[in-house]
């Protein structure tokens, strides 16, 4: 899942100090899970900007629709009638959201209202943490079905740094060494040899270090299904 957090409510609103009327597009999507862009969260900043704005002396028009998906051009193409009604558009989508808006509609302004930040997941009600750094060549499977990439501070491929004390990070005391994990549940399975050979250097050229990235699904792509 990909997650996000809400930036601050007077960045969005030195982002619109210029526009009257919004229409403000949320998410059902991974933002949606993270109670960060769904239906709740769109009305909620709504009404936060128009409170916003009035204290400022002006007011302030803001309309609200939520799609599907930002990252599928068929939703965003159901604002295709509305979409030119506004001084701006407010997207509450991860980054991709607002991307795929403003290459749609070219003629618009959008905003982004959410920081993206990473891949992860739950680990109890209200906290999400990075699991995946989406490398483009998963490995879990060398490393106990843990990744170290991601959830190594130093993303080290050979083995704990020797400076974590008692599983913890030195980079951050409150973060779990990723390492001593690995190297716990290894020995737990009696296969800590596992971890004794040199791996070869990984190729990153697959990571987004190797420039933007492309999945292609040559039997989905329209007119071969």
């Amino acid at each position: 899942m990909i997650v996000a957090d809400r930036k601050s409510l007077d960045e969005i609103m030195a982002m619109v100090a210029d526009h009257k009327k919004i229409l403000l597009v949320g998410c059902k999507g991974c933002v949606t899970v993270c109670n960060v862009g769904g239906a709740k969260e769109v009305e909620i900043l709504a009404t936060t900007m128009k409170m916003a704005r009035k204290k400022q002396g002006s007011g302030i028009e803001i309309d609200t629709r939520v799609l599907e998906r930002q990252c599928d051009k068929e939703y965003v193409e159901q604002i295709k009638d509305v979409v030119a009604d506004y001084d701006a558009v407010l997207s509450m989508a991860c980054g991709v959201g607002p991307q795929f808006l403003s290459e749609m509609y070219k003629d618009q302004t959008f905003y982004p209202t959410v920081n993206t930040t990473f891949f992860g997941g739950a680990t109890e009600h209200g906290v999400w943490e990075e699991f995946c750094a989406g490398c483009g060549t998963c490995a879990i499977h060398k490393f106990g079905g843990l990744c170290p990439v991601a959830r190594c501070a130093k993303s080290l491929l050979h083995g704990p740094c020797g400076g974590s004390s008692n599983g913890i990070c030195e980079v951050n005391k409150e973060t779990q060494c990723i390492w001593d994990a690995i190297v716990r549940k290894k020995m737990e399975q009696g296969k800590l040899e596992d971890l004794l050979g040199v791996k070869p250097a990984k190729n990153w050229k697959t990571a987004r270090d190797g420039g933007p990235r492309k999945s292609i699904r040559e039997e989905l792509r329209q007119g071969n299904i």
